[in-house]
């Protein structure tokens, strides 16, 4: 206990300059130099994404639209580089005020004040897709930092199940019209590349019974014309509540091949991309990363999602006697089998806050739900405050490529913060970033970070 309670009070009693910027002993020093190394990396990533953003038009640029791709890059820019500026002068404000740390202090809550602050200088329309974004990440760190405690604990297909619930109730959105009412969202896009634009909502169609349809003769499977009528049946059967215009059984599995072959060369194409280098220089290896079984993979699930899901559908709508958008329900819980092929957290977690986002707006615009204001900026800076605590004091929960990340926008700072005098809190911090740092293979040989400034 006597030990404890002399950590706790190290903890307490270290200073910003201990724990924060040891290469200075200036706290303005220390947020300028932050600020000065993010600048280069900010304006290459946002530079990247605006460029990309208008090739992606498919258009000649006009002088309007270069001059606007030039101001979003400078303000996206000054955006990012004093989100870590502001970090490291809300640490040392806090410090003051509280007269010492506190595990909430250290890293979470002024990483939120100043991801809060600074999202507020950033564009209105790109404020909602980097709080997805930021979410996307922090939801899964926060997953392992539960998990790491042992509150929670992952199951098998975890994210399977995940990305098939979070597809069902996109599908419901989009057999219900709501998709180009108050749900607009590019991802429909996408749905209807997969499952094709016939089922698109809202339904057109008028209620057809049962006895509404018409009879046919029933077939003498002794004579041989009769199993030709049979086939001829399969490819004209169709219910008349049916969107397509072909026979259910071709309309289910052209629906499935198309996706399938499409997800095919999207895995292809880009294996080909980010190997392009190596194929240039003849050092592809082209039965190992082209030609293998993971090539297969995204549109197997693809493809099986939309045939069962096609099939489902026709089949319920040839039961019931009428179309209805909660088909889609079980005929999306049910394609998700599909989606057994393709397990992807990432995929799986945007498709979630996906889904999230779009009921959202449609309990608001329907008033079940209550507006919150500024509702995006207060996600951003919750789950960004969630990632640096993590960085800092967590470095084993957060994603390699995003502790990469933070180590290149901060100009390689996070991997150098003296987080010993915080050995009280039991998570053997130092510990976590020394296994990163060799895990990941980051170069730590200068004393210094990028624009030390050091006083």
């Amino acid at each position: 206990m006597a030990a404890q309670s002399k950590l706790a009070e190290i903890a307490l009693n270290c200073s910003c300059y201990e724990y924060n910027h040891p290469w200075t002993s200036s706290c303005a020093c220390a947020a300028a130099g932050m600020m000065l190394s993010e600048i280069p990396p900010s304006l290459r990533t946002y530079a990247t994404v605006y460029v990309l953003a208008l090739i992606m038009r498919g258009r000649i640029p006009s002088l309007k639209d270069l001059g606007r791709t030039a101001s979003g890059i400078l303000q996206s820019t000054a955006f990012l580089s004093m989100n870590g500026g502001l970090f490291i002068f809300a640490v040392c404000f806090l410090r003051q005020i509280f007269g010492g740390f506190y595990f909430w202090t250290v890293a979470w809550l002024p990483s939120f004040l100043a991801s809060f602050a600074c999202l507020a200088f950033e564009r209105p329309e790109r404020r909602a897709p980097l709080a997805m974004y930021v979410a996307n990440v922090g939801i899964e760190t926060l997953w392992k930092m539960l998990e790491s405690r042992g509150f929670v604990r992952s199951i098998p297909n975890g994210q399977v199940l995940i990305m098939g619930v979070s597809v069902t109730a996109l599908m419901y959105l989009y057999r219900a019209g709501l998709h180009k009412t108050v749900a607009k969202d590019a991802t429909f896009k996408a749905l209807g590349l997969i499952v094709g634009k016939e089922e698109a909502g809202p339904l057109k169609t008028p209620v057809v019974t049962t006895s509404q349809s018409s009879r046919q003769a029933p077939l003498n499977f002794r004579c041989i014309s009769s199993y030709l009528q049979l086939y001829d049946r399969l490819l004209k059967s169709k219910h008349p509540s049916c969107p397509h215009k072909q026979g259910c059984a071709p309309y289910a599995l052209l629906g499935g091949l198309k996706p399938f072959l499409g997800g095919v060369g999207l895995s292809v194409g880009l294996k080909l991309l980010l190997n392009i280098t190596k194929i240039f220089q003849f050092k592809m290896q082209w039965r190992k990363q082209i030609f293998n079984q993971g090539s297969l993979q995204l549109g197997l699930a693809l493809g099986t999602f939309s045939l069962l899901f096609k099939s489902i559908s026709c089949g319920l709508r040839h039961s019931f006697g009428f179309d209805n958008a909660h088909f889609a329900i079980p005929a999306g819980l049910i394609g998700s089998i599909g989606l057994l092929r393709f397990p992807n957290t990432t995929v799986a977690l945007y498709l979630m806050w996906k889904a999230l986002q779009l009921f959202y707006n449609w309990g608001i615009a329907e008033g079940k739900v209550p507006e919150v204001p500024h509702f995006a900026m207060l996600m951003y800076g919750f789950f960004t405050a969630v990632l640096f605590h993590s960085a800092i004091l967590e470095a084993r929960s957060l994603r390699p490529s995003y502790y990469k990340f933070l180590m290149n926008i901060s100009g390689n700072r996070i991997s150098r913060f003296n987080v010993k005098p915080f050995e009280a809190y039991g998570l053997k911090s130092q510990d976590q970033i020394n296994y990163v740092i060799k895990k990941l293979g980051i170069d730590m040989t200068s004393p210094f970070p990028i624009c030390a400034l050091t006083v």
